[in-house]
């Protein structure tokens, strides 16, 4: 029988019975055709690869990840996925839907078309995230229905305004979820749902939303998974007491591993989804048990039944490991065609899609100065209460603090606090609008950092102690067309440009890596304390991240789903 392909003498991964077995596998038009013990006495192969007892897994499968989180195209993201052994993604571009709207999904789906790895999209579900943000589009139920009809969709994206879900059975997510069910009763509805249990947790899933991505506790995940909800677990969640409790109990059907967001930095030095791979490894989970939570379970959720094992009729995505302790990948093959060779110069092919002209003139605001800095405070002359937001190392949540501060003369004088300000300028010249707070904790002790990079608004965000260098760094962002800026003592410190849409770059994953890495050690040099200071200060605008964030409509009471003001007492 000819086939084209044939791997012999491997240690090939069972996905039925998490083991591996020895054995041959014969690939014939792009799928799995026959996994045993047969080799070229039954086979006539057009190539022949000699594992030479090597292991033989699926090819790796990400179900929740937003491509934008690494500031780069889906060309440049699928080239570099493809040689950390992820051969399919579900990602959601919810990020690009803020800046553009249906049109932003529509170019991240056709940007994707010719990349090696298999793209199926999520369609953003949360746009605006809340209605307390001003967004550059927006993501409505008909676009919805068009986005089902035309393109290639496979679930409806993570349903992030978990508050209005449970409080408001008319605001527009729940007139979303109702849609969905009555219109595609069997397209999957992702979840976000942080910190709920009891009660509103059954409601969450009563609507609809069977799965939660977010930061997973022991008491969270239990009560998640006995209510039938499926689990994805990102590395933040990866700690040694989760990890124990899905290594010792009976849950593997309930879980898979995601990346959600990946650094550039990150993705160059560790990688991607074989990084959580081996780091699960390492914390005690058996080889066979944590490449089933990156194989077969996602698969499984998303219904992606032709992929993620290796068994006859599945399509031929697989990854030749010579250490599968450590995950190190040798060859990756997508639809049995090699797309990666470890021992071979690799060479990413430049990217050809094109996004629309006005993709790179997304930011309508002018230049700012010292006086933009100034926060008014009509109220009389003396000492107010005042919120803070405190950032914390180990997590993008922050909390709320109430200081004092003094106002004089109608202005508030932030910088005799002891505390930085942050400021958001709505960015797209819809409306104007800007909001300030105080800031501390493990964030910048001097200097400023502005950014476009703020989820999922992407308005201009700035923090910082000085309303110069605040000037200095925002402005440097507006001339860019967006990124990030960091300046101390009037110098720019890091500049990274990211001119499409003010959230991507089209420059190689290697050079855009070394620019994230000196950004980073720039922010923690004016004291910025934070596993990912770039992922939190984007988070401060991030309305649907407890407790305590800015959108150009004010402070965000993330947990009472209102607008509160700076002064507690004004």
């Amino acid at each position: 029988m000819r086939v084209d392909l044939l791997i012999q003498n491997a240690q090939i991964y069972n996905s039925y019975f998490k083991k591996f077995i020895h054995g041959s596998a014969a690939v014939l038009d792009g799928k799995f055709l026959y996994i045993g013990p047969r080799g070229t006495e039954s086979f006539q192969p057009d190539e022949v690869v000699d594992a030479q007892g090597r292991y033989v897994i699926p090819g790796l499968i990400d179900i929740h990840l937003h491509i934008e989180s690494t500031m780069v195209t889906p060309q440049t993201f699928s080239q570099g996925i493809i040689r950390n052994g992820v051969t399919t993604i579900v990602p959601e571009p919810h990020e690009m839907a803020n800046v553009f709207g249906l049109d932003g999904v529509k170019q991240m789906i056709w940007a994707s078309r010719d990349c090696a790895a298999d793209m199926f999209y999520a369609i953003p579900s949360s746009v605006p995230a809340t209605a307390m943000e001003t967004s550059g589009g927006s993501i409505e139920i008909e676009d919805m229905d068009e986005l089902l009809l035309t393109e290639r969709i496979i679930c409806l994206g993570e349903i992030m305004n978990y508050v209005d879900v449970i409080s408001d059975p008319d605001c527009k997510t729940n007139k979303i979820l109702r849609h969905i069910r009555s219109n595609y009763p069997q397209l999957i509805i992702e979840g976000h749902c942080p910190k709920l249990l009891d009660l509103d947790l059954h409601r969450i899933i009563y609507s609809g939303v069977d799965s939660d991505h977010t930061h997973q506790s022991i008491e969270g995940m239990e009560a998640r998974i006995a209510a039938g909800m499926f689990i994805e677990i990102q590395e933040k969640s990866m700690t040694p007491e989760v990890m124990d409790y899905l290594i010792r109990n009976d849950v593997a059907e309930h879980f898979c591993f995601v990346t959600d967001d990946v650094m550039p930095d990150s993705f160059q030095q560790r990688g991607h989804l074989n990084h959580i791979v081996r780091k699960a490894i390492s914390m005690g989970m058996p080889p066979e048990k944590a490449i089933y939570a990156a194989t077969f379970t996602p698969a499984r959720r998303m219904r992606m039944y032709d992929r993620g094992a290796i068994a006859p009729g599945k399509i031929a995505d697989f990854v030749l490991v010579s250490d599968v302790q450590q995950l190190a990948i040798e060859q990756v093959y997508k639809s049995g065609r090699k797309v990666y060779d470890a021992q071979e110069p690799y060479e990413p092919k430049a990217g050809t899609y094109a996004f629309p002209a006005h993709y790179y003139r997304s930011v309508q605001l002018p230049l700012l100065s010292e006086d933009d800095f100034i926060v008014s405070a009509v109220v009389n002359d003396g000492r107010y209460p005042c919120r803070v937001m405190t950032v914390k190392d180990g997590s993008t949540f922050t909390e709320e603090y109430i200081a004092e501060a003094e106002v004089r003369e109608g202005k508030l004088r932030w910088q005799e606090t002891g505390f930085g300000l942050i400021a958001t300028f709505e960015r797209y010249g819809k409306t104007g609008g800007r909001a300030y707070g105080l800031i501390g904790g493990d964030t910048i002790k001097r200097g400023a950092v502005a950014t476009t990079y703020s989820h999922d608004n992407h308005n201009l965000l700035v923090v910082g102690h000085s309303a110069a260098d605040m000037a200095l760094a925002a402005n440097e962002v507006i001339r860019g067309q967006g990124g990030f800026c960091v300046v101390d003592g009037g110098q720019v410190l890091a500049s990274l440009r990211l001119p499409v849409g003010g959230i991507l770059t089209e420059a190689p994953l290697e050079r855009l890596a070394e620019e994230v890495e000196r950004l980073r050690r720039a922010m923690e040099s004016l004291g910025y304390r934070h596993y990912n200071p770039i992922m939190s200060i984007s988070t401060h605008s991030l309305p649907v991240s407890p407790a305590l964030k800015i959108t150009d409509f004010g402070l965000i009471d993330v947990n009472a789903g209102k607008v509160v003001p700076l002064l507690v007492h004004s």
